[in-house]
């Protein structure tokens, strides 16, 4: 893992999430866990070395966030915003979260398949959250303090995990560091007043879903990403196309790379950020 303070480490290297932890002087504070098995146990087993798991917790529901926590039972009490603990592991006709886990097993980590479970074991217990809140909580464990902001946009329940401590925030998908965002079931208002959010706070480094660690200028860069993709829906609408023009022409696909492993979702970001935007612009403004 990546040393970003004496305290904090985090893994940019995976495919799925930036798993990560916090050392405190009464144990270790996990946000986000592996998607790939061997690699959850892998930092369950570093973390441990550290002191007891004190707590999990999951930035949003988005399987690369949470699956991980199948491997962490027993470790630590998880900690969910309600909107993370009501879609947990959610199945669109887009997606399904179990097998968009079990696909990545050949090709990211081989070794896990001895430890995958089938569907019907994970579900009977995937490790959701223990302490569920709504709007903001927060933690102390030793001398630090994790103040767990609801940022929502990316998702409904997504949070901010700020440790004033370190001058430390993890972002969770709020920031996607120069690799392709996925908007699909996002309130892009939402979440630029997220960004705006997480603007305000006092810290040093920013850790993002995906992606190097930043620092609080990326801030403007996620924002610009998110109005390009609005403007060039926008002026798609304004001109008339219809939702499968504004798909076949609206394209950032040239601008980031897709995160780690997933080079192959290029087109399927592209249409469902073009096609989402197109179904919200034409039918109102979220609220």
């Amino acid at each position: 893992m990546h040393k970003v303070t004496s305290n904090v480490w985090t893994d940019t290297t995976l495919r799925g999430c930036n798993p990560s932890m916090v050392v405190t002087g009464d144990g270790v504070v996990i946000v986000d866990t592996p998607q790939l098995p061997t690699k959850a146990v892998a930092m369950r087993e570093e973390a441990e070395t550290y002191g007891p798991i004190r707590y999990i917790i999951n930035t949003e529901h988005h399987v690369d966030h949470i699956f991980g926590n199948y491997y962490f039972k027993g470790s630590g009490t998880v900690v969910h915003h309600q909107g993370v603990y009501d879609n947990f592991m959610e199945v669109t006709p887009k997606l399904d979260s179990f097998e968009y886990a079990r696909e990545a097993i050949p090709t990211d980590d081989p070794d896990g398949e001895a430890i995958f479970p089938d569907r019907e074991t994970y579900f009977a217990d995937p490790n959701k959250g223990q302490i569920v809140f709504t709007s903001d909580l927060t933690l102390r464990v030793g001398n630090h303090s994790f103040e767990l902001l609801h940022t929502p946009g990316h998702t409904p329940g997504q949070i901010a995990v700020h440790v004033p401590e370190e001058r430390v925030v993890f972002t969770g998908d709020t920031i996607f560091s120069e690799c392709q965002t996925w908007l699909m079931g996002s309130n892009v208002t939402d979440w630029l007043a997220a960004l705006d959010r997480v603007a305000t706070l006092d810290v040093d480094w920013i850790i993002p879903g995906h992606g190097d660690v930043v620092t609080p200028d990326y801030l403007a860069r996620q924002r610009v990403n998110l109005l390009d993709w609005v403007q060039a829906v926008a002026e798609a609408v304004a001109k008339g196309w219809s939702r499968d023009e504004t798909v076949a022409r609206v394209n950032f696909a040239d601008r980031y790379p897709v995160d780690i492993g997933q080079a192959y979702m290029m087109d399927h970001i592209q249409t469902l950020n073009a096609g989402s935007l197109w179904d919200k612009l034409t039918q109102g403004r979220p609220a």
